[in-house]
């Protein structure tokens, strides 16, 4: 064993001697995780697609704030196809359902039966063919999570006639998209264990090294719900932040296991002690995990730049997870396979073939051929990915930002048909409202001659004053149409542009079509600061790694292109819907920004991820023979297979995501899963050995000051040499290895 350690040779020295410490406390953080961590879903928010501080958001606070909430939260669609609505026993049904709606829950309602209403106001809730009829529901709730919350107590009461019912609304959407998302994520979670463990036996070759990166990856579950329940407690995390991170928190745990227990058997093949081969793996493979796991915790900080709560609760998510995954691979792991040992190959299976840590020679293999492949032609390998990356980024330029509604539900879910049935069934249609709260006093002529202007506007349908107060007024202007039509989304920029009423000090617009367009707006206003944060970090952090300045703009210009052909590749299937047959869903015609930010940042992290796993094992290479050519191909050659393992692991995770019956579910999954599928195989198995083989000792150019700089505070894998091996590590190492490529 060398006589100086640094700092993760010392961690996994640490976690070696105190192996039944670690293994005792994490026990009890598992017992902690069941008992306390499982109750997260209890606590999280159902909304927080909207910007806070944008006009929307501060037209409904003040109109809810001084003249109380008055919109439509849900709308209960009844129907029959025996009776009409004027049947008695359909009318029956209705008033008793009506008369026992709770009053605490249930502020207002409309009844066709009621006697108030006139003709027009009676026709407009029944139905074309008169066998069904609408209640148009507002709850008491002073705030929209609080209305999420008395949802399913206002869903008992309207759903116990015996009538064929719907409900429908944005409330009933809403509440409908998080608990699918959390029972989808639950099952993925469930059938997905036991095909990684599959996976992990056949990729080992063995059941107990297959356990292993399993088992930190049911801790890293676990983990990641109770650091996720203990940020409720500071900030809001939405529902469908435990659906993006627990899901990733489990592939990319399962991925840093693979590279640490692949280097550790690695190491015991070469004769080490078990002792020094924790040490060893640790401070090679553990070091390059902990800068992957800072790559992926980067993109995820990229996040809380965005105003939006969904994306900042991901973010911080995201963060605490990554965290707890390198937690659990750095400490956990080495302390597991201290306890492990050997054994680590116990229980293998008889397959034909060689594994991920099998028997090693560099001149043969698929990976072998490959890396030859690529050296010997790497500009006709570059232009030739290059132009397949530019074919699949092509379809960007069809991209139509919408909004997150009723179509992202499956099509037999009950708040989607309960909402599509107003346009469909109804003489309404599907009416949607603006809601413009006019703050000031004005005359009661400037407000007419105010409502008249908004009224005469394209696309206004009915608009009219309903409600004043003390320095207030609330204007309501209707239209038809999805809320991402672009004639909905002028509408609101018309209205926005309207001078106020005489008297008044502002007009602030909102509505759910108003919210879409300012969500759009922040996204765009705040990706350069976003973008350049996370470029900046990203490349700050692979030169401390690599000592080079040309790797950190080469690893981020590819991973760009990269990114460019997999988000193009989600637009052309998911938004012009050539998926849809394959996957089983209505296409839209738009797609919601929040989750092409979400593909583009995580995407990016894991891009970069599976960069470091490479480049640091080609610079170990290079820095023991000094032979950029040699040492790309035993780079390739000692890690593809490992990357590909990994990426199939992290990919039938995600795909797991992409069964679910949510659009945005499949959105996330299968673009994330593309992104994966892209940056493993085209990317990091032939443009980076190409554009290396092409740069030569160039790829290592490093100005001197910055390699002075580099010299004091870098971080790579495998320290500056290869260690001495002990003389039948030796041996074994001397038979294993050849000269040259």
């Amino acid at each position: 064993m060398p006589t100086h350690t640094g700092f993760f040779g010392r961690l996994g020295l640490g976690a070696h001697r105190g192996r039944w410490w670690v293994l005792a406390l994490t026990g009890l953080f598992t017992a902690l995780s069941v008992v306390w961590g499982l109750g997260v879903f209890s606590d999280v928010s159902e909304s927080g697609f909207e910007d806070p501080g944008s006009e929307s958001s501060r037209a409904t606070d003040v109109l809810q704030e001084e003249l109380g909430h008055d919109d439509i939260d849900i709308i209960a669609v009844y129907r029959s196809d025996e009776m009409r609505v004027d049947n008695p026993t359909f009318a029956k049904a209705m008033q008793r359902i009506a008369d026992d709606l709770p009053e605490d829950v249930i502020a207002d309602y409309d009844l066709y039966l009621d006697e108030e209403l006139d003709d027009i106001e009676r026709g407009m809730l029944v139905s074309e063919d008169r066998h069904a009829t609408y209640m148009p529901i507002t709850l008491t709730g002073q705030t929209h999570e609080e209305r999420l919350h008395q949802f399913e107590e206002a869903a008992r009461a309207l759903e116990s006639g015996p009538l064929e019912t719907h409900l429908g609304g944005s409330i009933a959407v809403e509440h409908e998209l998080s608990e699918t998302a959390e029972s989808d994520i639950i099952l993925a979670e469930i059938i997905t264990l036991p095909v990684l463990l599959l996976l992990l036996v056949l990729i080992f070759g063995g059941l107990v090294a297959g356990l292993v990166p399993l088992a930190v990856g049911g801790l890293a579950i676990l983990g990641s719900l109770t650091v996720l329940r203990a940020l409720t407690h500071f900030t809001e995390v939405s529902v469908f932040a435990i659906n993006v991170a627990t899901l990733l928190g489990l592939g990319l745990a399962i991925d840093y296991g693979l590279f640490m227990v692949s280097r550790f058997r690695e190491e015991l093949n070469k004769g080490r002690p078990v002792p020094d081969a924790v040490r060893r793996t640790v401070d090679t493979a553990g070091r390059t995990v902990a800068f992957s796991g800072i790559t992926v915790g980067i993109a995820f900080a990229g996040l809380l730049f965005f105003p939006q709560p969904i994306l900042k609760s991901i973010g911080f998510g995201g963060i605490a997870v990554v965290t707890f995954d390198l937690i659990a691979a750095l400490v956990f792991l080495p302390a597991l396979m201290s306890v492990v040992g050997r054994r680590i190959d116990r229980l293998k299976l008889p397959l034909p073939r060689r594994t991920v840590t099998g028997a090693f020679d560099e001149n043969a293999g698929a990976w072998a051929r490959l890396a030859r492949t690529v050296m010997r032609g790497p500009a006709v390998s570059l232009v030739a990915v290059v132009c397949v990356l530019t074919v699949f980024s092509s379809g960007l330029a069809s991209t139509q930002f919408g909004s997150t509604d009723q179509r992202y539900l499956p099509a037999d879910a009950s708040s989607r048909i309960g909402t599509e049935a107003m346009g469909a069934e109804f003489p309404a249609g599907q009416v949607g409202r603006l809601h413009v709260a006019v703050l000031g006093q004005s005359t009661e002529e400037a407000l007419d001659e105010y409502v008249e202007r908004l009224d005469a506007l394209p696309g206004s349908v009915r608009t009219q004053l309903l409600r004043t107060g003390e320095g207030i007024a609330h204007v309501e202007v209707a239209y038809q149409g999805a809320t991402d039509d672009p004639e909905v989304q002028q509408l609101v920029r018309d209205v926005r542009g309207e001078p106020a009423p005489e008297g008044a000090r502002d007009a602030l617009v909102g509505g759910v079509a108003a919210m879409q367009l300012d969500n759009l707006d922040a996204i765009l206003d705040e990706a350069p600061r976003t973008v350049g944060f996370i470029i900046g970090s990203t490349l700050l952090l692979l030169f401390l790694a690599f000592g080079s300045v040309v790797l950190p703009v080469k690893a981020v210009l590819m991973g760009g292109l990269s990114l460019g052909a997999s988000l193009g590749v989600v637009i052309w299937g998911f938004q012009e819907g050539h998926f849809a047959g394959l996957l089983g869903f209505d296409p839209v015609g738009t797609i919601d920004p929040t989750y092409l930010v979400l593909i583009t940042i995580v995407s990016f992290g894991l891009a970069m991820d599976y960069e470091l796993f490479l480049l640091s094992r080609v610079r170990e290479e290079y820095l023991r023979s000094g032979d950029n050519i040699r040492s790309v191909a035993l780079g390739l050659q000692r890690t593809g297979q490992i990357i590909t393992s990994a990426a199939l692991l992290l990919g039938v995770v995600l795909l797991a995501m992409g069964t679910s019956g949510l659009l945005f579910l499949k959105i996330i999954g299968i673009g994330l899963a593309l992104a994966v599928l892209v940056d493993a195989t085209l990317v990091r198995a032939i443009m980076v050995p190409a554009t290396m083989r092409l740069l030569g000792d160039l790829n290592w150019w490093l100005p001197r000051p910055l390699r002075w700089l580099h010299d004091r505070i870098g971080i790579s894998e495998g320290g500056d040499e290869e260690e001495p091996l002990p003389a039948a590590g030796r041996d074994k190492e001397r038979e294993r290895v050849t000269a040259g490529v």
